[in-house]
């Protein structure tokens, strides 16, 4: 899978280089802060079929493929690669890095907490749950606090969230 770096594809955006951009963040956060000329497509509803169906995309156009910060559009890049889409290229580090660098975005007027916000609420959440329950209610609740703390481990050490998944299919992110 190719990388490019936010400067990258900036440069070739001012120099009118047809580049076709896929934002594979939920509707909710694509409405709040996306790339000028991006097409929004969330990552689960990423297949061949759809994608030819729904955008102009072929499978011989390098496709610059952004999320919030770089892991959704790799699973992504890894979905469509599959799909037979050979020229997809992860924007690294995501929007955020694009708003870091200081290119421009679209900004909407609808807020949102990020997917990895909404993760940090839930999984702390939990624990607090599982020491608070395991207080009061049974010591074995104690394990629903290590089952969160091993799996935000295992997406520290993965770059990989089914949390994070979980919650971005969630009614209040845009997802169905």
């Amino acid at each position: 899978m190719n990388t490019i770096t936010p400067q990258q594809l900036h440069d070739r955006l001012e120099q009118n280089e047809k580049t076709f951009i896929l934002d594979v963040r939920t509707p909710a956060e694509y409405s709040e802060v996306h790339v000028l000329g991006s097409t929004p497509f969330p990552l689960n509803r990423i297949t061949h079929e759809s994608l030819s169906l729904e955008t102009a995309f072929t499978k011989d156009q390098p496709l610059y493929i952004f999320c919030h910060s770089g892991t959704r559009a790799k699973i992504a890049a890894e979905k469509l690669q599959k799909a037979g889409y050979h020229s997809c290229i992860v924007v690294e580090g995501g929007i955020a890095a694009w708003i870091q660098g200081g290119f421009s975005v679209i900004r909407g007027t609808q807020k949102t907490i990020s997917i990895e916000r909404q993760v940090r609420i839930a999984a702390g959440s939990l624990v607090l749950i599982g020491v608070l329950s395991a207080l009061f209610i049974n010591p074995s609740f104690i394990f629903l606090s290590g089952f969160i703390g091993a799996g935000l481990i295992f997406a520290g050490l993965t770059d990989w969230c089914g949390m994070g998944l979980l919650i971005a299919r969630m009614p209040w992110n845009g997802e169905k």
